[in-house]
């Protein structure tokens, strides 16, 4: 099936980097504001990617994008504002565009590459303009951090 290649440029307010928006299929309702992208979604701005298998892309009346919502196979890449990276995957997420908030939901798996720390639970919260994160695990499973310590080597004087 052809894929539908759609470019969309974020306003002011969401800093001027090109978003890019591949997907077998696209539908969209210009009374509602809802546009529609299924069948191996990814989403492309700057140096962030987003993978899912729909994508519902909601705007407001300037036309511009208030908040992305991915499900199925959910998978990212995203660097925050201070520079940290992050990868991953979960069923659900949810951006806002104007705090640049990312909401991960059901078997989220996020890992912060350049401090080795992940995060396992089923809701995570993902600020990028403060690089701050937070979890909620189910109700009968806790969240799960991991950290990668390193030890220093001591050696004994004699």
């Amino acid at each position: 099936m052809k894929k539908i290649f759609v470019a969309l440029f974020c306003m002011a307010a969401l800093v001027a980097d090109e978003l890019k928006i591949e997907a077998n299929l696209f539908t969209a309702d210009q009374k509602s504001g809802l546009s529609i992208f299924e069948g191996d979604v990814h989403i492309q701005k700057g140096s962030d990617e987003l993978n899912a298998s729909k994508v519902t892309v909601y705007v407001n009346e300037q036309k511009e994008p208030t908040k992305f919502h991915a499900q199925g196979d959910v998978s990212f890449f995203i660097h925050t504002q201070e520079g940290a990276q992050f990868k991953g995957q979960a069923y659900e997420a949810i951006y806002f565009p104007e705090t640049k908030e990312y909401h991960f939901f059901k078997n989220v798996h996020l890992q912060q590459l350049d401090d080795k720390k992940e995060i396992v639970g089923e809701e995570v919260v993902l600020k990028s303009i403060e690089g701050n994160a937070y979890a909620k695990g189910a109700e009968k499973e806790p969240v799960i951090m991991i950290f990668d310590l390193k030890e220093k080597d001591i050696q004994k004087e004699q």
